[in-house]
């Protein structure tokens, strides 16, 4: 995981933003899962506690890969939002 860059090295599991959506992850949510990351590897890794952050390259995975890691997360730890604080999920 140290090789890889953080989209914001100060805030790990956000909030940031890709393109229209604003999302973060709740780490007292997550469980470390990592459906995250099998279903969307370029936004999302495992960092040492287990928790997910959010990586720089998060721009390569489409609106929708995001939204479906997103859903995938069996806890709903992953928020995400649109440029307008509208929540996108959960709902």
């Amino acid at each position: 995981m140290d090789d890889q860059q953080l989209k914001d090295p100060n805030n790990p599991s956000g909030p940031v933003t890709i393109r229209n959506l604003k999302m973060h992850v709740d780490r007292d949510l997550c469980i470390g899962a990592a459906t995250c990351v099998a279903i969307a590897p370029k936004t999302f890794v495992l960092d040492s506690e287990a928790k997910a952050i959010i990586l720089a390259s998060a721009d390569q995975d489409s609106d929708n890969v995001i939204i479906d890691a997103a859903k995938g997360c069996p806890v709903a730890a992953i928020i995400i939002e649109d440029q307008n604080g509208n929540k996108i999920f959960p709902q």
